[in-house]
């Protein structure tokens, strides 16, 4: 079925690698020369202190667990940071949020910490960090602060980066009773935007207990990949050669969701920040034996899921329900689609370089 076992490699790189498989091919470059890589993004992670924002960074990136980030300390000033994701640089300006430190950004420090930001990240606290606090009036005046903080920072950036993508990280949501969440949430989203009306503008609610914080953080780092668009299309065509219901790209080292393509409807919206969450956690433990997760596969009567290395920055999931598609041919299809997107890194594509 589909693919067949007995074919030899050339014809399975025949199949998705001809001239018809390149769903969208990039022309090479009239001086020859490859795509240079990103000098690398500029992006703002700000919010009072408090908010959890060194906390966020140091699970995402450092690989923390939640219940280690208490010993971190509050950043003083501004913590800067040059992180990789794919073959990204993600330059990573961490801003202390002591009110000393907030109302110099804003007074003194507008350009240099302002000019060339490709995005803004700033983190709110849902309610005061007080466990059994349920009751919100009683941080209406912190809520405020931070109010009028977003408030400059987005003048701070129709001046100095009007294209800047902006993403609000409605943090320790947890700590809100589960009744409540929703409501909070869309309170807080209704005030932000209108403060930043015509913002590229996302409101998520977070924790780093939960697979929150994977989900807002895969579409921060999805805003910054280059010609995205044109890397789906090559994913949609992986999946329909593979029979497959559906495939994913991960990042390797943060397993932040990159992109997918399905087949089929699958009904779990939040599937892909809790296989992030539960690979890193796996990934974790297995650093604690000193050994490392390279692969694994998941079968049982309805499906069958395997992650694997892909290209040297990424990881791909393929979930296939057709017991006639053969791992085999799902494996040889994704040996000839790491060739095929090598081929096209050669040729230039914005995209290829990072992945």
């Amino acid at each position: 079925r589909g693919t067949q076992l007995d074919n030899s490699p050339s014809l399975f790189s025949a199949r998705l690698c001809g001239p018809e498989a390149c769903v969208a091919p990039c022309r090479r470059r009239r001086s020859g020369t490859m795509a240079q890589p990103n000098p690398g993004s500029k992006v703002l992670l700000m919010g009072r202190a408090g908010a959890g924002k060194t906390s966020m960074k140091s699970i995402i990136f450092a690989n923390y667990l939640a219940r280690d980030t208490a010993r971190l300390h509050h950043t003083n000033f501004i913590e800067h940071s040059s992180l990789r994701f794919l073959n990204l640089r993600l330059n990573l300006w961490d801003c202390g949020g002591q009110d000393v430190f907030m109302e110099n950004y804003f007074e003194s420090q507008r350009e240099m910490i302002f000019q060339n930001a490709e995005v803004l990240i700033y983190v709110l606290v849902a309610v005061s960090d007080k466990r059994g606090n349920a009751d919100t009036s009683k941080s209406v005046p912190a809520e405020g602060k931070d109010l009028n903080y977003f408030t400059h920072a987005i003048e701070s950036l129709r001046q100095w980066s009007p294209s800047a993508r902006v993403f609000c990280l409605i943090h320790k949501l947890d700590l809100v009773h589960e009744s409540k969440r929703a409501e909070v949430l869309r309170k807080y989203e209704t005030d932000l935007m209108n403060i930043a009306q015509g913002i590229n503008l996302s409101c998520f609610g977070t924790s780093i207990w939960d697979d929150t914080l994977f989900k807002a953080w895969s579409q921060i780092v999805y805003s910054l990949i280059p010609s995205i668009d044109q890397l789906e299309l090559q994913l949609k065509h992986i999946c329909e050669v593979c029979e497959a219901d559906e495939v994913v790209l991960f990042e390797k080292n943060t397993f932040l969701l990159i992109s997918h393509s399905s087949r089929r409807a699958i009904a779990d919206g939040h599937r892909f920040e809790k296989i992030s969450n539960i690979v890193k956690q796996f990934k974790l433990s297995c650093a604690k034996v000193k050994t490392s997760f390279r692969s694994f596969q998941v079968k049982n009567s309805n499906f069958s899921a395997t992650i694997e290395p892909f290209l040297p920055h990424s990881f791909v999931m393929v979930v296939v329900s057709d017991p006639q598609v053969h791992h085999a041919a799902t494996s040889a299809n994704l040996w000839a689609a790491r060739s095929h997107l090598a081929e096209l890194n050669k040729q230039g594509a914005p995209w290829g370089s990072h992945l």
